[in-house]
């Protein structure tokens, strides 16, 4: 059946069909990531009463102030091996039933999630928080890695930076929405914190009323599954009579390349010399997005702040701020984006962390001698979360879509969310006890992390802005190969063969 691509004028949709789709896919997506980190962090002192009259009702046996901070820390960072899990099956499930599918099947996760969070109290039972936390994990896990995919394979060229940073902007949304959410006089409450972890369904609700109306990915429906009619209809309905033919090129060009080549596993990638640097670059940045402990912030801010010399009736309002500098920074890094480029945020983003971070540690020294050092403190946080927001929160989520063919995507984002939620797990895990034994020191790991980071983006990390997929894939050709010093060694790619598509597009 052929498609007059020129008669696209009358086709159903337009640009606002992919407006309102980010929202849809979003709310049950990276929102979730975020508003799960956040909501933590109000029920804390809660949440270890109950774990402590749990024990002394079962056992006749009362925890001490570190085994209870023992158990809560591991409730807090049992999440991140639920992302761990999510992220490895996010792969496999976005290949057998496509981008938009995995999201909304994500939500059976997260559903349960919210019923064994809301029944736990009354169950007695702070296990049923930890597999709780455990679910939803796996929900954040499959949506960090499967929504900058669809977002990425659905936005234009020139509108993929910004469209993929949006998933920054409403994980960022997520933690400002917890924190509010938390708040005392909200669900922050001793009566009300079951409700607050269990609160998380709601946005969840609202996706599955609403993105079953949205197309599934243009290129997964004409790559992977070899759909062009499909294919097409998505594209009518995302762009209207803004469907041009270089796109429609592009992606019959990612076709004929992946042509008889199933999709990769993630071993695979790392005996692959074609795709070297780019899992090189995937592994160095998905590791300094955690390991730069913007998110242990949120985990434990309590924690932080107290370090800091805030007073403790104040910290429950000073994190609404640390997430509203995140959430701003990643809506201007989305106006950047494509005029500077990813490098540039990437780089500069890690280069003001680790100033921020150095700055910090001068401020906790001299706390004690000058009396407004912890207002310096409070506001290098700020800073540093907002250094963050600027560049490595949005850029992170794009760089797999971009450096990676349609084959290997799903597994480079495997990879990726492997590393980010283990790195999480990790530091979740000594984050409280690294505050207490290097007190002042604490954020001197963290610099070191962002320096390094920075100087491996400046160094290798090629600029993706404005580029198509198959020109970003020769660049890394020539980095992967350039020791043999001969094009031969470097893999064929296949070409198709450009067409005047405006006249037809039948096959």
């Amino acid at each position: 059946m052929a498609y007059s691509l020129c008669n696209t004028v009358h086709a159903k949709g337009s640009l606002r069909t992919l407006a309102l789709m980010v929202p849809s896919a979003a709310i049950g997506g990276t929102l979730q990531y975020g508003y799960n980190l956040s909501i933590m962090n109000a029920p804390t002192t809660y949440v270890q009463n109950f774990i402590n009259e749990t024990f002394t009702d079962r056992w006749g046996v009362r925890l001490n102030v570190y085994q209870v901070t023992l158990v809560w820390s591991f409730i807090v960072s049992i999440f991140s091996l639920g992302g761990l899990t999510g992220a490895l099956i996010a792969g496999p499930m976005s290949i057998r039933f496509g981008r938009k599918k995995t999201l909304l099947l994500n939500n059976v996760f997260l559903m349960l999630s919210s019923l064994l969070a809301l029944t736990s109290r009354a169950a007695r039972s702070f296990e049923m928080i930890l597999l709780s936390r455990v679910l939803v994990g796996i929900n954040a896990g499959i949506s960090m890695n499967v929504q900058p995919m669809y977002f990425g394979e659905c936005a234009p060229k020139h509108l993929r930076g910004m469209l993929s940073l949006s998933s920054a902007i409403f994980t960022s949304f997520g933690v400002v929405l917890g924190q509010v959410v938390g708040l005392r006089e909200i669900l922050g409450s001793e009566s009300c914190w079951e409700y607050l972890l269990a609160s998380n369904g709601i946005p969840g609700f609202i996706q599955l009323l609403t993105l079953p109306w949205f197309p599934e990915s243009p290129r997964y429906l004409l790559i992977d599954r070899g759909d062009k009619e499909a294919c097409f209809k998505a594209l009518w309905r995302l762009r209207g009579c803004e469907v041009s033919q270089s796109e429609v090129d592009e992606i019959l060009q990612e076709k004929a390349q992946s042509e008889g080549i199933r999709p990769r596993q993630p071993w695979e990638l790392f005996r692959d010399r074609s795709v070297r640097w780019q899992l090189l670059s995937i592994i160095v940045i998905s590791s300094a997005m955690q390991l730069c402990g913007n998110d242990s912030i949120y985990f434990y801010a309590y924690y932080v702040f107290h370090q800091a010399g805030i007073p403790a009736d104040m910290i429950q309002y000073i994190t609404i701020g640390t997430g509203s500098c995140e959430f701003l920074a990643c809506i201007v890094s989305t106006l950047l984006i494509e005029r500077m480029g990813r490098k540039v945020l990437l780089m500069g983003g890690y280069i003001l962390m680790t100033v921020w971070a150095v700055v910090f540690t001068v401020a906790l020294c001299l706390e004690v001698s000058l009396a407004w050092m912890p207002y310096l403190s409070m506001a290098c946080l700020f800073t540093y979360i907002l250094s963050f927001g600027m560049g490595p929160a949005g850029v992170t989520g794009v760089l797999p879509t971009e450096i990676f063919t349609q084959a290997a995507r799903p597994a480079a984002y495997m990879i990726a969310g492997f590393l980010m939620w283990f790195c999480l797990f990790i530091l979740g895990m000594i984050f409280p006890f690294l505050v207490s034994s290097l007190g002042q020191f604490c954020f001197v790991p963290f610099s070191i992390v962002c320096l390094l980071t920075a100087l491996y983006v400046g160094l290798n990390l090629p600029e993706t802005k404005g580029k198509t997929l198959t020109v970003i894939a020769s660049e890394f050709d020539r980095m992967n190969f350039k020791k043999a010093g001969s094009a031969e060694t470097q893999p064929t790619r296949a070409l198709y063969q450009l067409g005047e598509v405006c006249q037809t597009t039948s096959f």
